[in-house]
Formats: structure tokens, sequence, C-alpha cells
């Protein structure tokens, strides 16, 4: 895409491109592919929680006291779509370790390529929480969009939504029906296929995280 939505954020860190990069590749195993995803998840968190709110405390330092500032992880919640948003999910939260984590389980029914929904838990009092929605692929953009509104339902301060690799077809959903959510992605790739997986993509990202077919 020559030009990017103003809310789509593309991380191109060369070491977030190069683990990209190395777990694209099709010989690559599934104990690395796993790990390469931890890896990323973690320089990804970064950048998308670089605006979170902090607030100064009192402490001593050895030399003397001072304020300085701390971000209240409880007050995050990172929410994994199922079952592919898990092997995102421990590299966020290596990060942000008090996060509050939540659920949403939907698989893509392969004749409609629509989502259905099978299983939902999520932290209580969400109205005063910040949402990172995780899921590796954002490909036709189906699931992604049922998951925000399902979140949505419960008006949360924020949401934002990251994926490893996302296509001109998935953002154009997104934006479509949740225009005020943004997009943090490592890669925009050329499209989808007549199957609805994005290429030249990584394939199945479920599978390969799980070493499953």
């Amino acid at each position: 895409m020559s030009s990017l939505p103003s809310h789509v954020h593309l991380i191109d860190h060369p070491l977030v491109q190069h683990k990209l990069t190395l777990m694209r590749r099709k010989d690559a195993s599934t104990s690395s592919f796993r790990g390469l995803l931890n890896e990323l998840s973690m320089l990804m968190a970064y950048e998308v929680t670089r605006d979170m709110p902090t607030q100064e405390i009192h402490i001593e330092t050895p030399l003397e006291p001072m304020r300085a500032k701390v971000i209240d992880g409880k007050k995050l919640v990172f929410v994994s779509i199922l079952r592919a948003g898990a092997g995102i999910l421990d590299g966020m939260l290596s990060v942000v370790p008090g996060a509050r984590v939540g659920h949403i389980g939907l698989y893509r029914d392969p004749q409609t390529l629509k989502p259905v929904e099978y299983y939902f838990k999520m932290p209580g009092e969400m109205r005063e929480r910040d949402v990172i929605l995780i899921d590796p692929m954002l490909a036709t953009g189906n699931s992604a969009v049922a998951a925000v509104t399902r979140v949505k339902a419960l008006v949360p301060k924020s949401i934002k939504f990251v994926c490893l690799l996302t296509c001109p077809e998935g953002i154009a959903a997104m934006q479509s029906a949740h225009p005020e959510v943004p997009i943090y992605t490592a890669a925009i790739d050329r499209q989808l296929n007549a199957h609805g997986y994005i290429v030249p993509g990584l394939g199945d990202a479920g599978d390969r995280i799980f070493g499953t077919q």
C-alpha cells in the first residue's frame, strides 16, 4: 500500500522485520516459530503501549527520595482471540506482567469464512480498562470485526488491535466496521487468496504455533 490509513500503524523496526522473515520460512520448526513469535510479540508490545498513561509515585533511590513514573498494568487487558492469539499473549505479558487477560473463542467457518463464537471470558470492570486485542492474522477481517464488536459492548476506555500480518482486505473490513480502532501490524501483505489466506503470508498461524494441521 503506497500510503497507510491514519489508523494503521506499521511496526517496521529492523528486529521486528528480521524475526518476521524467519517466521515466514516454510522450513521453520514449530519450536523456532513459537520462540520467534514470543520475541516478536515482546518487541511489538513496546510500540503498542507507547502511549500508556503513567502516574508519579514517591520512591527512594540509594541516594535520595524522588518522584518517578509508573504504569498501572492492571488497567490494561490483553484479549486473546483463540486459538492463535495465545501465541502472542505470553510475549505481551512478559512486558506488562500486571495486565489482565480476556479470551474470545472464534473459529472460521470453512464454507462462509464467517466467525463462529464458542467462548467469551473477560475481567470485570471493563469500563475502567484499556483493551489490546491480539490475533496473529487480520485476513478477511471477519473474526477481528466480530471480536471488536463483542468487546465494545462492554464499553472499555479504549481498544487497539494487534496482528503480525494483515492485507488490504482485512484493513478495509476493520475500517468499515470500526474506523476508530487503531491497527498495529508488522506487515501488510499483498492480498487474500481464494481460501481467505494472506499471501505471501506465513501459512496458518495456529497450526504453526501448535504443530497441528
